[in-house]
């Protein structure tokens, strides 16, 4: 993998190609010291001061008698601990307000190539949605997730001469409550060619996906071809799709062949084995029983509370679930 593969996967460069087939989405060059705030670990967890008197936890309570009993009395010796005032970015605060109202008042928000999804349970509604800058602010510091974009975006690349990008951005996504996790899926091109599709949530099953899955098929194909073979510009990646309710395609994002993309329910040697055997056409994978269901952030929690150690109960749930899917596959009813 190259830098300029990586490179050309981040929203601000894929989307303005795409946008007429993509969700409206708005963009945001972050300012330094925002990026500094994000990966500041040292002091306290700490939210930007709201020049709008917005907060991300209006549910808290407020009591100044409370208060009171942190308050440091003059000559008490104890003013050095004084704590920081947090942050304050209002620039961009005013504009990502604007952007927010613009897109219908909620947004997911996401940086140049990935979005905090391991954060949306410390969010009050759950979820990834976000109605002011408060909240976006709040996902984007809790998240793991984002590391990977401020600080090893091209660890996999073989002509490494970047830590990374330039500039980063915040891509402000309009939010569609009504959107159905089952109908997202990751599409995977080699050499120009897609030799596979498979579902994207793969920690649920929906037998629903049974019926449709030739039609759904057909449809991604057809995209593939018009929307998308032609005018991206590299060879081998992957692209995320949505389907709607009357099987129009929208485009939902980018992601280098390969490296920190997940291959979901395929395996990178599978994929490779699919475009190596000539005629092979397209696999598509989807969730074919409940059993094989795979686990995911659904735990609400974040990965470091949970035990994955070998012999733990998740290690063995992970084992059991790959090999009911391998054997999913293998099956004469699966076409293996």
């Amino acid at each position: 993998m190259k830098q300029e593969e990586v490179n050309l996967c981040q929203i601000q460069e894929w989307y303005p190609k795409f946008k007429s087939v993509s969700i409206k989405t708005l963009i945001h060059e972050l300012p330094e010291s925002f990026v500094e705030y994000l990966l500041d670990d040292h002091g306290p967890f700490l939210l930007p001061a709201s020049v709008t008197n917005e907060d991300a936890l209006p549910n808290r309570i407020h009591n100044p008698e409370e208060e009171e009993d942190y308050q440091v009395s003059e000559g008490s010796g104890d003013e050095a601990e004084l704590p920081p005032s947090p942050p304050s970015f209002p620039e961009l605060e005013l504009k990502v307000k604007e952007s927010i109202k613009s897109l219908g008042g909620a947004v997911f928000a996401k940086l140049n190539w990935s979005a905090p999804k391991d954060s949306a349970w410390i969010s009050t509604t759950g979820t990834l949605q976000c109605t002011s800058f408060s909240e976006i602010a709040l996902l984007l510091r809790s998240s793991d997730s984002l590391i990977h974009d401020l600080c090893h975006a091209y660890d996999s690349c073989c002509d490494k001469s970047l830590s990374r990008p330039p500039n980063f951005y915040l891509a402000l996504r309009k939010w569609y409550p009504s959107l159905r996790p089952e109908m997202e899926f990751r599409c995977f091109v080699r050499d120009r060619l897609l030799v596979g599709i498979s579902q994207r949530e793969v920690t649920g099953f929906y037998p629903a996906l049974l019926e449709k899955k030739r039609g759904i098929e057909a449809v991604i194909m057809e995209f593939f071809l018009a929307k998308v073979r032609e005018t991206f510009e590299l060879e081998n990646y992957t692209f995320d799709v949505y389907v709607t309710t009357d099987d129009r395609v929208k485009l939902v994002d980018f992601n280098p062949w390969g490296a920190f993309t997940l291959p979901l329910l395929f395996t990178w040697e599978e994929l490779e084995q699919n475009f190596a055997e000539e005629g092979h056409g397209v696999e598509f994978r989807i969730v074919e029983t409940q059993s094989a269901v795979r686990p995911g952030l659904k735990t609400a929690v974040p990965y470091d509370y949970l035990d994955y150690g070998p012999g733990s109960g998740w290690d063995q749930f992970l084992r059991n679930a790959d090999q009911e899917l391998q054997r999913q596959i293998r099956s004469p009813e699966a076409g293996g």
